[in-house]
């Protein structure tokens, strides 16, 4: 991985562990960004069908990065919270319709659910903390159960759930299957189809390492005339561009969701970072990174009067290490990484460490060595 190091030149003395809540771009995004804010300057949109392409290898980009069939079922949205709103808002409920969701889930998966409480919709929240969290998510799956929404991992904790089971309890429970993905796209590898998922979302600028503003909707063919369309524009249209024609109808392609003029300059910024995962691969990138997060736990659980707080099951852990000083508050422990210029974030039981697979070694010994003065004081 250190042909990539040059890619991401960071403050000195800067130790960032927070790409599960914002992550730093590699410098092919910014200067994709500078490239295209400089034929701003002087073409203005002269070679705009140079950006409709570069819209395009986007798109194709994230198609195989959740390995979804094809292009038309790529929407470009704002972020993971829009399209869960899609979704939310565009499903034809009856009241005492049920979602079954985690009892861990960020917020964006949780109020999404609950704001459709005025339709009569009743939300159930299973507990992770069993011997087998799947078993205990379909089990709530019973026949007023309608839709299933988790996140591939939990935000504070870092547990990871076994999708591709989830999704096939789903079809025999013909149970729609919601994802958000926005703590696995880009750090390990993600298959729509092989979770046999009906909806799956992500923003860009966690681990793909792109802009806030520009995310990822996955919509599965066959459901998506099940979502009524909320927002109208030009850009939605299937004849787009064809501004004489008096009739129209929805593209039939997830285009359908983009109401209006594209985010371009997001578009470009996560084209190049996408173009770095992809020149690294995201099965390389996965080990990388869980090299990195065993180095994190290992040294935690060395020093004295830490917890851990993410899963020891291999096939459970993710990018995300949470982790608690006894006697320490959180937030306490949480100022004196941060007088350090460890960049992490406090979260559920613990503190946040959130690596990624360019981050060097020497990072984590110094934190974790700060971690131990910490503790020790």
């Amino acid at each position: 991985m250190s042909m990539f190091l040059d890619e991401f030149e960071q403050a000195p003395g800067l130790r960032y562990l927070n790409h599960a809540a914002v992550a730093p771009w590699p410098k092919r995004a910014s200067q994709a960004v500078s490239r295209f804010a400089d034929e701003n300057v002087w073409l203005g949109a002269r070679d705009y069908p140079d950006w409709l392409a570069m819209e395009h290898r986007l798109r194709e980009r994230l198609m195989r990065l959740t390995n979804a069939p094809s292009t038309d079922d790529i929407a470009l949205v704002k972020n993971t919270s829009e399209a869960l709103s899609f979704v939310a808002f565009g499903l034809d409920w009856h009241a005492g319709d049920r979602i079954v969701i985690s009892d861990e889930e960020f917020p964006s998966n949780r109020i999404v659910w609950e704001a459709l409480a005025d339709q009569g919709v009743e939300v159930v929240q299973v507990s992770l903390k069993g011997s087998d969290p799947e078993a205990d998510l379909l089990d709530a799956c019973g026949p007023r159960v309608r839709l299933l929404a988790v996140s591939a991992v939990q935000f504070a904790s870092g547990l990871r759930l076994d999708l591709a089971r989830l999704g096939q309890g789903c079809r025999e429970r013909d149970v729609l299957f919601c994802i958000d993905a926005i703590q696995q796209l880009g750090a390990l590898p993600f298959d729509v189809q092989a979770y046999q998922c009906d909806f799956a979302m992500a923003d860009g600028h966690k681990w793909m390492l792109g802009p806030e503003g520009l995310g990822v909707f996955y919509c599965r063919a066959e459901v998506r005339p099940r979502l009524k369309l909320s927002e109208y524009g030009w850009h939605m249209l299937e004849h787009m561009g064809d501004y004489t024609r008096s009739g129209w109808e929805p593209a039939h392609s997830a285009r359908r969701f983009e109401c209006g003029s594209p985010n371009m300059l997001g578009a470009a910024a996560l084209e190049a970072s996408l173009s770095l995962l992809e020149e690294v691969g995201i099965e390389q990138v996965a080990a990388a990174l869980h090299q990195r997060v065993t180095w994190l736990r290992e040294g935690l659980a060395a020093i004295s009067g830490v917890r851990l707080h993410s899963p020891q099951d291999p096939a459970r852990r993710s990018g995300i290490v949470s982790f608690s000083i006894d006697g320490i508050d959180n937030f306490v422990v949480y100022q004196r990484l941060k007088q350090e210029q460890v960049v992490c974030i406090p979260r559920g039981p613990g503190v946040r460490f959130s690596p990624h697979f360019y981050t060097p070694r020497h990072v984590i010994d110094e934190t974790l060595a700060i971690v131990r003065q910490i503790a020790e004081r």
